[in-house]
């Protein structure tokens, strides 16, 4: 594997946000920042890509550069934090989710279902969250809830660890739609069939005349692993899910070590 020294400067860097560029206190460290901005000081597109819905994007404004944009909602969503519009999206059926939702339930009775639209959040009753609901949440029954197109159906379980339900969820729904998740409690999120970071990253990239060779990306999980397959080079943090310290080709510090921002000082310092 290349130590960071030998990697080339890139023209493009992606980064997952939660366990990756953010700290576990939920902060942007100042060290972190600063190596973001200074990259696209010297002439890098930085963007992040995250399993995050749009308004859970706009306190990192900060960080996006003149492009203005972000992935979002594990690739569904191309979003312009900025100006706080969805320019691009990649959305499950309502027939496909409703269908597969059913037989995620039937194979697991104890599931609960939550979704994430471009402008909407919404639940069953009985979903646990972990976080505060936004003022207009929907909350519903399975069948309104997923009656219109969304970026994720959310598949919860009220104790098995996320890498047990994911392997589960995968064997109900067959292919029809993509499964992963980001690292969260008992949590599998779903998008619809090839969609994945890594699909909306290239696109994005190839937009700006970026081959995958140009490009560096971080993460910490397993919806991170398509986009670090198609990265020229890729880094996972030190506390990364197993699988992506496996897979990449340097693992960097942890997130609450500022690994992100000691690749980029190392890159593009000099």
């Amino acid at each position: 594997m290349p130590d960071i020294a030998a990697v080339r400067r890139p023209r493009l860097v992606a980064s997952d946000l939660d366990g990756t560029l953010v700290r576990s206190d939920q902060s942007v460290a100042p060290r972190t920042k600063a190596a973001v901005l200074a990259a696209q000081e010297a002439g890098a597109i930085f963007v992040m890509v995250t399993a995050r819905p749009p308004r859970w994007m706009h306190d990192l404004a900060d960080l996006v550069g003149a492009h203005g944009v972000a992935i979002v909602a594990n690739g569904a969503l191309l979003y312009d934090v900025q100006k706080r519009a969805v320019l691009r999206t990649r959305l499950i059926d309502p027939t496909v989710a409703l269908d597969v939702a059913q037989a995620i339930r039937a194979g697991i009775p104890d599931v609960q279902f939550a979704i994430e639209r471009a402008d909407l959040y919404g639940q069953e009753p009985q979903y646990y969250n972990r976080w505060p609901i936004p003022d207009n949440t929907l909350i519903a029954d399975l069948t309104e809830l997923l009656a219109e197109p969304m970026a994720k159906l959310l598949v919860r379980h009220p104790s098995w660890h996320s890498d047990e339900l994911l392997v589960e969820v995968e064997k109900l729904t067959g292919g029809r739609v993509t499964a992963s998740h980001s690292g969260g409690t008992s949590l599998v999120e779903i998008s619809a069939t090839g969609v994945s970071k890594a699909s909306m990253l290239a696109d994005f990239a190839a937009e700006q005349g970026i081959s995958a060779a140009e490009c560096i990306a971080f993460g910490d999980s397993l919806n991170d692993l398509p986009m670090l397959a198609w990265a020229g080079t890729s880094y996972g943090v030190a506390n990364a899910h197993q699988a992506v310290l496996d897979r990449v080709d340097v693992v960097c510090p942890s997130n609450d070590d500022d690994g992100v921002a000691v690749v980029l000082e190392k890159l593009f310092s000099a």
